[in-house]
């Protein structure tokens, strides 16, 4: 199984940039699709965005759509979230999070579905 690890959060103003990353660490990082998940205190774990492990398949929360944009470089075994255009209701507690499958072209929206979570990078979007 994987390990996840995210990184690249911060302080960011409004308008701002920020891209973050979940390194993988295990046998393979193929054979999982992938997502990104956030939260703030009191609220349930949202849904961000999400791929498959093939790379071609995308999909995004609406609240997103247009302004982030996610990745996967297979080889690196790193997954990656750019995000441009922050508003201050991004900012959340940002997950990785990985879910096997044999598809190559399925991906998940239910936090539910992912085996693995990555322990989450803070990302703050000042007005």
């Amino acid at each position: 199984q994987v390990q996840l690890v995210e990184s690249g959060g911060g302080l960011v103003q409004a308008g701002g940039s920020l891209r973050l990353s979940c390194a993988a660490s295990g046998r393979t990082f193929n054979y999982y699709a992938m997502g990104w998940f956030r939260q703030v205190p009191g609220k349930e774990r949202e849904f961000v965005a999400a791929i498959s492990w093939g790379g071609r398949s995308t999909d995004y929360a609406d609240s997103v759509k247009g302004r982030f944009t996610i990745s996967r470089d297979n080889a690196k075994m790193t997954m990656y979230l750019q995000m441009i255009s922050l508003k201050p209701e991004d900012t959340a507690v940002y997950y990785c999070a990985a879910k096997f499958t044999y598809s190559s072209t399925t991906y998940y929206y239910d936090p539910l579905e992912y085996d693995r979570w990555g322990q989450g990078t803070q990302v703050t979007v000042s007005s």
